[in-house]
């Protein structure tokens, strides 16, 4: 089998009016994937509740995550990584309009 060797900063379109989604791996257990965000952030009011576990790592920018039922947002930077439970209503708040923002996000027990 040969081996797909790429980059988690390459092939990021200069225009990018929404939030950039890339399924890097996925099998029943796991997907993990690129996002880019460049000043996005989720729909006010709209909150994830998703039935599986979620690893993000910020990787390049700046960000702010908010979780239900609480005050201040968790401030992110390049290297700071989270572990959002099933079920742990959250939201994207802000994200750095002027540099593109890279997650990397691995979701577990998808299909639970």
């Amino acid at each position: 089998m040969p081996i797909n060797l790429s980059n988690i900063f390459a092939g990021i379109p200069a225009s990018l009016p929404d939030e950039l989604f890339e399924i890097i791996l996925e099998n029943d257990a796991i997907r993990i994937e690129r996002i880019v965000s460049r000043g996005h952030i989720t729909a006010e009011g709209h909150w994830y509740d998703q039935t599986w576990d979620e690893w993000v790592l910020l990787l390049q920018g700046r960000a702010a995550l908010c979780y239900e039922n609480t005050t201040k947002p968790a401030m992110l930077n390049p290297g700071d990584y989270c572990l959002i439970p099933a079920h742990t209503r959250h939201r994207v708040a802000w994200t750095d309009p002027d540099q593109d923002t890279i997650w990397l996000a691995v979701h577990m027990n998808k299909n639970k």
